[in-house]
């Protein structure tokens, strides 16, 4: 927690931040919803294998959502980056012909879950890819542009993209909609990262008007904590043979430690080694997969952990996907126990994350949306954070962990309607 306050505050300095890790960027996310939005906004959302469209009607408290979900084939995410937008286009004119709205403007928000330097609302430059992509040209690219001319080469889809956030920021305020005490965003899926709302006087970054609200969305990308070797005295040989066979070796330290992207791989090396000492599954085949890199699958983690008696029909399951043969019930009680300290120590280290937000906060009451699948559908996740941070946030403050709902395309539109609103209003200038 001494070391994560050290580099986010390295992050927010005019100073440091060139050689920090932790780039603590600021969103230009100022005000949260006050629930006087109302209209129709269009949102994408972009974070992974998955891409959606959304249309999004908010009426005051009353929200209502038409989505579809489109898959972004491995060859795109490994492609050019004209081929990812392109994409992307031709995913919205199937929507806007689908849902009948291709005749209506309408402002657009946009989910973009990768580590950007934003330079106003609607404009953001990829910092660099994570989570498996690594399309060219697209990196120090204004996305905003790159999606516009896609649009445009399709020829016939009118939209505004009024602001572009990650889903960090979209779960915040998809959450503080409906709960005004809501300060921090959690990310615990395929990657994993926080935001939360800052006084402007602590981010030196910060080079938009100061007005009120002066205040804003500070996008941490704290995955990135440990890069500079930080955490090397807590990590593991498996944590360090999976960062050598990944394709960002030193990359991203901290997400490999809890993210649903790595911890089915962290489970395999363990499993891997204990059988090669001829403590697990004896007389296995080597042929099967559970010498495969990747092919042990987080769900796994979350399904082995819904075992509750002496049957491990689940566990059994997962084993047999894998081809493994013969297995005894102690094997599959080492497997789930595995489980157990690889996601124990995920959800430690995403409670002292939290933590270490909370006290630099410092306000009595404070309720943190959390999404991701990690979150989702891990059985203990939620309880085990809740337990650590009992334990490490500052006596005499109090927090709730809730479950957002549909952070990444709610929130997107939620953005978009209160940039809308207070464009319209002339409150403040597009930069909300």
């Amino acid at each position: 927690m001494q070391l994560l306050h050290e580099e986010m505050n390295s992050g927010l300095s005019k100073t440091t931040n060139h050689m920090a890790d932790i780039k603590m960027f600021p969103t230009f996310v100022r005000s949260l919803p006050d629930g006087t939005e109302k209209g129709k906004y269009l949102a994408l959302d972009l974070g992974g294998t998955n891409f959606r469209v959304l249309m999004v009607e908010l009426n005051g408290k009353d929200v209502d959502i038409q989505s579809k979900t489109y898959l972004i084939p491995q060859r795109i995410m490994l492609g050019t980056g004209t081929q990812l937008f392109d994409h992307i286009a031709d995913c919205i004119c199937k929507f806007v012909n689908t849902h009948d709205i291709m005749g209506e403007k309408l402002p657009l928000g946009f989910t973009f879950s990768f580590p950007c330097k934003q330079e106003g609302l609607a404009t953001a430059r990829l910092s660099k890819w994570t989570k498996g992509f690594r399309c060219e040209g697209v990196v120090g690219e204004d996305l905003c542009i790159l999606l516009h001319e896609a649009l445009k080469r399709k020829g016939n889809i009118d939209v505004e993209v009024v602001a572009i956030i990650n889903d960090a920021v979209g779960t915040l305020m998809s959450t503080a909609h409906s709960d005004r005490n809501c300060e921090i965003g959690l990310i615990l899926g395929t990657g994993c990262n926080a935001c939360y709302m800052e006084n402007l006087e602590h981010v030196g970054l910060w080079d938009g008007e100061i007005r009120n609200p002066k205040q804003v969305i500070v996008n941490t990308e704290w995955g990135a904590f440990g890069d500079n070797g930080c955490l090397d005295f807590i990590r593991t040989e498996y944590d360090r043979e999976l960062d050598t066979f990944s394709i960002n070796p030193g990359k991203q330290i901290l997400e490999k430690m809890i993210s649903g992207m790595y911890m089915g791989e962290i489970v395999r090396l363990v499993l891997e080694r204990l059988t090669m000492e001829g403590l697990l599954f004896s007389g296995v085949d080597r042929e099967c997969e559970l010498f495969v890199r990747g092919r042990f699958y987080t769900k796994y983690v979350s399904e082995i952990e819904s075992d509750h008696d002496e049957f491990f029909r689940n566990t059994k399951q997962a084993l047999d996907e894998l081809g493994l043969e013969g297995y005894s019930s102690e094997d599959c009680k080492i497997v789930k126990y595995v489980c157990t300290l690889i996601s124990a120590r995920a959800a430690f280290l995403s409670a002292a994350g939290l933590a270490t937000l909370i006290n630099k906060i410092n306000k009595p009451n404070m309720t943190i949306a959390v999404d991701g699948s990690l979150y989702r559908f891990h059985p203990r996740f939620h309880n085990l954070m809740c337990l650590k941070m009992k334990e490490l946030v500052r006596p005499g403050l109090k927090f709730q962990l809730q479950l957002s709902h549909d952070g990444s395309g709610k929130g997107a539109a939620l953005v978009a309607a209160v940039a809308t609103r207070l464009r319209d209003s002339k409150e403040i200038s597009v930069d909300c």
